[in-house]
């Protein structure tokens, strides 16, 4: 059974995952660094020069991220062009990974509704956090401004939209949301069984 679990940029997806691994030894699959690792490969090294140039990465061989950020917000069929690339190559990744894997695994990813993730999951769980602390959190990891934090934020879905789809609403703002996931799990867990 696969768990998706995403949220807006500083919600605390990647705390609630390290919880459930923590907790219950359930292996996470992180589509973020996994799509910065497969654009480092041949087969979308070679999609990404053809399409952004070859500027798209830099010397060393590593991706340009200003160059590619630069690139995806210029124009909306940009990151389109960008997703139609990457998206599918996240995909099948994560279905030959979590073949590799027996019981409950999950894959977190902040836009998994936007990618079409939806058909990839059994369940979903929903992270949010107040806006404020989401931006301070971001601010502190990243180095980023205010500003560009709030421009990160109203290109994402809405809490709302979120919502909607999710089988598990979890609040991450400081408070102790252990209890509401433990049963969540629990109850998967105890489904799986039978």
């Amino acid at each position: 059974m696969t768990i998706g679990i995403t949220g807006g940029i500083g919600s605390g997806k990647s705390f609630v995952s390290q919880w459930l691994t923590a907790h219950y030894h359930i292996p996470v699959y992180d589509s973020d660094s996994q799509a910065q690792r497969l654009m480092q490969g041949r087969v979308l090294r070679r999609k990404i020069t053809e399409l952004v140039g070859a500027d798209a990465y830099l010397p060393n061989g590593q991706l340009d991220r200003a160059r590619m950020a630069a690139f995806v917000f210029a124009d909306a069929s940009h990151t389109a062009a960008i997703n139609a690339i990457v998206h599918p190559a996240v995909k099948a990744d994560f279905r030959r990974w979590a073949k590799r894997h027996e019981g409950l695994v999950v894959i977190e990813s902040a836009i998994l509704i936007e990618a079409g993730f939806l058909d990839i999951v059994d369940r979903l769980i929903v992270v949010e956090a107040p806006l404020p602390l989401r931006i301070q959190r971001v601010v502190q990891r990243d180095g980023s401004t205010e500003e560009q934090v709030r421009v990160r934020i109203a290109r994402q879905l809405s809490d709302e939209e979120r919502r909607s789809a999710a089988d598990l609403v979890i609040v991450n703002d400081g408070n102790d949301f252990s209890p509401q996931l433990s049963f969540f799990i629990d109850t998967l867990l105890a489904q799986s069984v039978h």
